[in-house]
């Protein structure tokens, strides 16, 4: 910098590239003039894709639109959302924990699939109903992987029975290579550092 350059010259240089970027900015922002029911999917081994679609439902819910989640595998354990959903919001949010657990936990393929046709389901119901602005299918790509629903049903659901302007968001690790094809947005989530692998166990407020 020049001697005889200050403080108030590097304020000058930096609103100036500021101006230009904004200017960029909105000449970008300006053609982005279409509205669309978006198929959303969080995957990836890290953690946070629940959380990221609950974030989601809770911002439509604050907009006062009506919306929908649906749990393909989460069972009878109590968790916050669900909690302060079914308590607070339960006349925007439409809550159904259709699974069984983990499927580590139930040992039973026959049990799970009818778990997942039956959550799939209603699922569909929801996502049909024009009414509901988001419908989350939360851990529905583990689901897909396991076989316990059809992918390609799934997709021609979506592609052909959405409504237009409801949004649908499926997390899950190993989201199938097809739904990722087909999505609209997609989010993964990297595994950097978990406290499990210290021996820190699932905790209240950050699991659950």
């Amino acid at each position: 910098m020049d001697e005889s350059e200050g403080p108030a010259d590097d304020d000058a240089r930096h609103a100036a590239k500021m101006a230009k970027k904004k200017a960029a900015r909105d000449k970008i922002m300006a053609g982005k003039t279409q509205e669309k029911g978006l198929v959303i999917v969080h995957t990836g081994k890290g953690k946070g894709k629940s959380s990221a679609a609950f974030g989601m439902i809770f911002r439509c819910i604050a907009h006062g639109m009506p919306c929908a989640v649906v749990q393909f595998i989460k069972g009878a354990m109590a968790t916050g959302e669900r909690d302060l959903i079914a308590a607070h919001f339960g006349d925007l949010c439409a809550f159904h924990t259709m699974g069984e657990g983990f499927t580590w936990e139930t040992q039973d393929r026959a049990r799970d699939v009818a778990a997942a046709g039956r959550a799939w389901e209603v699922a569909k119901d929801l996502i049909r109903d024009p009414g509901n602005r988001m419908v989350l299918l939360d851990e529905i790509n583990i689901a897909l992987r396991y076989e316990y629903l059809d992918v390609g049903e799934v997709l021609r659901f979506l592609a052909e029975e959405k409504p237009p302007t409801t949004h649908v968001v499926l997390t899950g690790r190993n989201a199938a290579e097809a739904l990722i094809e087909a999505a609209d947005l997609v989010t993964e989530m990297e595994l950097v550092k978990h406290p499990f692998r210290s021996g820190v166990k699932a905790q209240a407020g950050v699991e659950f």
